[in-house]
C-alpha cells in the first residue's frame, strides 16, 4: 500500500453506465500508538483519550494485556481505563472473547460534534463546485495539535476513474502540498523542518532542498504543488484558509488530480480557483 493511501485511506473508485463499483478496499490511517505523555496535566484524560486511539485502528478488538503494552500502561491501570470507557459507551466489551473494541457511543459523540461544527458546514459547497467544475477531487483538512492533519470533508471528481477519502483520515503535517503550506506559515528554522522532514515518508521523495523552496514559493504565492511526491501519479495542490487574526492557520483545501489531467494550464486555472476558495472559506469562518 502507498502511503498516501495508508494516512489518507484512499480507494480508487471507476464509475460504469449501470451505476458504480469500488475497485479497491479502503485502508484506515495507520498511526503508531505512542506511551501516555509524562508532561500530561491530566494523565488519566490522556491514558483514556490514548486507549480510544489504540482501538480505534483496530477492526477487531483487542485484550487488556495488548492495549496496556500499546499504550505504555501497566495493565490493572489499563482495565480501570477500559472499564470507564465502557460505562460511558465509548468502548465495547466482548465478554466470551474477553476483547475491547470502539463503542457506538463513541460514534455518536463524533456525529454530534461534526454536525455542529462550523468548518465542514461552509467548506463542502466549495469543495463540491471545485470537484465539480474541474473534475479533481477536493478535500478538506484540519491541524489536530499533534502534528496531524485531519480529513474533515470531501468531494469526489464525476469523472471515469476517481478517488474516495475517508472523513478522519490522517496524514502528517508537513507532508505533501498542504505539509508545505504549513512548513511556510509555522516559524521554524530551516535546521528544525530538516529534521521534521526527515520523518516523512514519501512514494518519491523530494530532496530537501527542492522541498524547501517549495516551502519558501508557498509563504509568498500562498499555494503550493506536490507533483507526484507523495503518491506517483497524484498532482496535489494546497492553500491555507486565514484564521482570525492572532489565531495560528489550522485549516487547507487540498485538490487532487491525475497526472495525465493536471497540465499547465489546468494548474493554473486550479491555483486562482484555489486562492479564491479559500479566501472565501477564510471570510465566512470570520
Amino acid at each position: 500500500m502507498l502511503p498516501f493511501a495508508n494516512y489518507i485511506g484512499i480507494t480508487f473508485m471507476a464509475r460504469e453506465v449501470s451505476g458504480e463499483r469500488n475497485r479497491g478496499n479502503a485502508r484506515r490511517s495507520s498511526v503508531p500508538d505512542t506511551p501516555e505523555r509524562a508532561s500530561s496535566r491530566a494523565p488519566a484524560v490522556s491514558r483514556a483519550a490514548s486507549v480510544l486511539r489504540c482501538l480505534a485502528g483496530e477492526q477487531l478488538g483487542l485484550g487488556v494485556s495488548e492495549i496496556a503494552r500499546r499504550v505504555g500502561v501497566v495493565p490493572s491501570t489499563c482495565l480501570h481505563v477500559l472499564r470507564a470507557l465502557v460505562d460511558e459507551g465509548f468502548v465495547g466489551f466482548d465478554a466470551e472473547k474477553k476483547t475491547y473494541r470502539t463503542g457506538v457511543g463513541l460514534l455518536a459523540l463524533v456525529r454530534d460534534s461534526m454536525a455542529n461544527s462550523q468548518y465542514p458546514r461552509i467548506v463542502q459547497p466549495v469543495l463540491d463546485r471545485l470537484a465539480a467544475e474541474n473534475h479533481v477531487n477536493a478535500l478538506a483538512t484540519e491541524f489536530d495539535g499533534r502534528e496531524r492533519m485531519v480529513v474533515v470533508a470531501f468531494s469526489r471528481a464525476s469523472s471515469t476513474v476517481s478517488l474516495y477519502v475517508s472523513v478522519g483520515s490522517r496524514f502528517p503535517e508537513f507532508v505533501s502540498a498542504t505539509g508545505r503550506c504549513m512548513a511556510a506559515v509555522s516559524g521554524l528554522s530551516k535546521d528544525k523542518l530538516k529534521k521534521r522532514f526527515e520523518t516523512l515518508k514519501w512514494e518519491r521523495e523530494p530532496r530537501f532542498e527542492e522541498w524547501y523552496a517549495d516551502v519558501e514559493r508557498a509563504q509568498t504565492e500562498g499555494v503550493a504543488i506536490d507533483r507526484g511526491n507523495y503518491i506517483r501519479g497524484l498532482t496535489i495542490l494546497a492553500g491555507l484558509i486565514p484564521p482570525p487574526q492572532t489565531q495560528r492557520v489550522t485549516r487547507a483545501i487540498a485538490l487532487i488530480g491525475f497526472d495525465h489531467q493536471m497540465t499547465e494550464r489546468t494548474i493554473r486555472t486550479l491555483t486562482d480557483q484555489l486562492r479564491e476558495s479559500v479566501r472565501i472559506v477564510g471570510a465566512q469562518m470570520n
